[in-house]
């Protein structure tokens, strides 16, 4: 089997992307948005979902960091579809819950090809480092649209905003993991519409 791969290039007046991605990586990350904080939970992400990234965003951070990880999570979501293909053969569904310290959160996973996204993340912070907690949020919500994926994250206990994000990344990362995994009991899609 092949890798699959996708390489995004977005550029617009508030931000400049390049992402190079892998899903049948190792691991492997080369990640620079600017934003400290944003890179370590991209970095997590890949780490953990066995997934190789190479990515650069330029973006208007003397105006805030929304648009960057906006963006970000734009394209990756439109990397993960290019990625995907055809889907066939694929689980499709993906699930985990992985804890951090304190922290436990599910993440659940549905490459149906119609977007929703469920967030119950709950931070007592407006910032972890030089993010504003909301933005996770977005990031996830444009990463779900564009990859047309039903994803739901869910906070089952957690105190530290830090390590509740992580776990964010972590459980999103191995759920995708799962979901994009290769069944050979799959000859086709997942589906009873025959498409996904």
């Amino acid at each position: 089997m092949e890798n699959r791969l996708s390489t995004i290039n977005r550029k617009t007046k508030e931000t400049d992307i390049h992402m190079e991605f892998n899903l049948d990586g190792k691991g492997s990350s080369q990640i620079e948005t600017g934003i400290g904080f944003f890179n370590h939970m991209l970095d997590s992400f890949v780490r953990h979902g066995f997934f190789d990234m190479k990515l650069t965003a330029k973006g208007d951070l003397y105006v805030d960091s929304h648009h960057t990880v906006e963006d970000t999570g734009i394209v990756l979501g439109q990397a993960i579809k290019n990625a995907l293909g055809d889907k066939i053969g694929i689980r499709r569904y993906g699930s985990s819950i992985i804890p951090m310290d304190e922290s436990l959160v599910l993440c659940a996973i549905d490459l149906s090809g119609r977007p929703f996204l469920s967030y119950d993340l709950k931070f007592d912070n407006d910032k972890v480092g030089y993010i504003d907690t909301e933005l996770i949020k977005e990031f996830f919500y444009a990463l779900s649209y564009n990859a047309g994926m039903n994803l739901h994250i869910k906070m089952l206990s957690g105190e530290n905003n830090h390590h509740i994000a992580e776990a964010a990344f972590k459980a999103f990362a191995k759920a995708l993991d799962m979901a994009c995994g290769h069944d050979s009991r799959i000859q086709d899609v997942l589906s009873t519409k025959g498409t996904i």
